[in-house]
């Protein structure tokens, strides 16, 4: 059977065996027919809050959280509609747009026109977060977990703060969108660090689809509440990533309604688990490198056998990154036990851990081979094993797990979140 699996900008088409093939995907969801007229509907008919205008006054000063590149929002298509709401009311000139890079790192002039499109990229002033600059933050309070909450100076500063950004599951925060749009979005190194701590990542509630009960998510929710967003918009995606839902409102009531959505969408139960699963991580932007692509490992891992193995396409023209700690992290182990025990030690902290944990974790488990644009030599110092040939690679593994043994593929990646019923 020909599977094509989200794999950079084209995809790629595989054959694979035609015997005993699960294919988990999202429930289609067509995009909405004038995606324009629905965002402008969800502004001016609002969930748990009145419309936008109605909370806007015309010397606010107004900044807007957006996401960054390693996320697929279409924000050349979202930001001019809301730009335009809010110059009903809010001169252009008192309107920044600030770009939610968390820990990622800053996003090229070039990346910012082809997210943004050239008339938000260059009409309105930009302001890049850097969790990494103490003098461009500000502390706004701490959390019952004991974790200072520092911030974005300017989104701070400002008088009315909106928030965009799209829901998916998450693989450790449960959903992204929403309150994540102000941290990890726009939080200082030591919060996010803390945040996303050992501890908390190892937490079983910490998971794909799960907000009560998971303590990375409250803590996420009560620092957002801290600053009291006035406004937050959403929006929903299918694989082409066309708009299907727009979630707009007080910031909790519209991301519960589009949680709700997504979780009907975009999470599919199996009822046992299998031998080989093959997934991506979601096609361009989001494989852009390995780091991001342990999204699309945790997703299939919530399926595989202990001892079975996981397949993963994953472009990566971004390399493991040599920006940020994860690939020194990486480096740093010999063994998924090694990497383990060195990042649970007391007192460990590093950027980046949080991925590498989740990493070692599933490799604890079983076998995880990537295919990339990566040499050998490159994927190995990742502690993954190069795959070679998709369609050999999973031939060869059904043949060692035997006559009866399962595939599962996941085409889309973590646009699906498959889980055990």
């Amino acid at each position: 059977m020909k599977v094509t699996l989200a794999y950079g900008k084209s995809g790629m088409t595989v054959e694979l065996p035609d015997r005993d093939v699960t294919m988990v995907e999202p429930q289609y969801v067509p995009g909405l027919t004038d995606e324009p007229a629905a965002i402008v509907e969800a502004l001016r008919h609002p969930i748990g809050s009145p419309p936008l205008v109605d909370l806007l006054r015309r010397d606010d000063s107004v900044a807007i959280s957006f996401c960054d590149i390693t996320r697929p929002m279409p924000n050349d298509r979202v930001l001019p509609v809301l730009l335009a709401e809010i110059e009903r009311v809010v001169p252009r000139a008192q309107i920044t747009l600030v770009n939610g890079t968390g820990t990622h790192r800053a996003n090229s002039e070039t990346e910012l026109r082809g997210m943004l499109g050239d008339r938000s990229a260059t009409g309105y002033r930009i302001v890049t977060h850097n969790a990494r600059d103490p003098h461009s933050l500000v502390k706004v309070g701490r959390t019952r977990f004991g974790n200072d909450v520092w911030l974005n100076r300017e989104f701070v500063g400002a008088t009315a703060r909106l928030l965009t950004g799209f829901i998916e599951p998450h693989f450790f925060a449960g959903f992204s969108g929403g309150p994540k749009m102000v941290m990890p979005a726009l939080a200082g190194l030591e919060t996010v660090l803390r945040n996303h701590g050992a501890k908390m990542i190892g937490h079983p509630g910490a998971t794909w689809g799960v907000l009560e009960g998971n303590p990375i998510w409250e803590e996420i929710r009560e620092a957002a509440l801290m600053v009291e967003p006035r406004f937050s918009l959403n929006v929903s995606l299918n694989k082409q990533h066309e708009i299907t839902g727009v979630f707009a409102g007080d910031v909790l009531a519209s991301h519960a309604a589009g949680t709700a959505w997504v979780k009907e969408t975009a999470m599919r139960p199996v009822h046992e688990a299998f031998d080989v699963v093959l997934t991506t991580n979601s096609g361009y932007p989001l494989d852009l490198n390995v780091y991001q692509t342990i999204k699309g490992v945790s997703a299939a891992a919530r399926i595989v056998k202990d001892g079975g193995a996981i397949v993963v396409a994953s472009e990566c023209w971004d390399g493991i990154p040599d920006h940020g700690e994860y690939k020194g992290l990486l480096l740093s182990a010999r063994t998924p036990d090694e990497l383990l025990e060195r990042i649970n030690a007391p007192g460990f902290q590093m950027p980046d851990q949080w991925e590498a944990q989740i990493q070692a974790m599933i490799q604890r488990r079983c076998r995880v081979y990537l295919y990339s644009s990566l040499p050998d030599e490159v994927v190995e110092k990742t502690m993954l094993l190069p795959c070679g040939d998709v369609e050999t690679r999973v031939e060869s593994l059904l043949t060692e797990y035997g006559p009866g043994a399962r595939l599962c593929v996941l085409p889309q990646g973590p646009q699906t979140i498959p889980y055990l019923a």
